[in-house]
């Protein structure tokens, strides 16, 4: 499950602007736009969240789910950044 937060705080850990991750996925930039809008899980066609969600992964970013801990978050592969 991908969530908005998540894909702002792997934006930002990762520097890629907003149409930068757009191209990089493959996905138009209002696409983006709208995954990324609000709280919560992540709106959209579940093969355009999956196709960005292997691109934030395949450029290190690990995807936290959330868990009895806390909620989910995004840190950087050892390596990367």
């Amino acid at each position: 499950m991908l969530y908005s937060a998540q894909i702002r705080a792997a934006r930002g850990l990762l520097d890629w602007s907003r149409d930068e991750l757009a191209r990089r996925a493959g996905l138009g930039l209002s696409t983006v736009q709208r995954m990324e809008r609000g709280a919560g899980i992540a709106q959209g066609h579940a093969g355009n969240l999956w196709r960005l969600q292997q691109t934030l992964e395949a450029a290190g970013v690990i995807l936290l789910p959330a868990d009895q801990s806390g909620g989910p978050g995004v840190r950087l592969a050892s390596g990367n950044g």
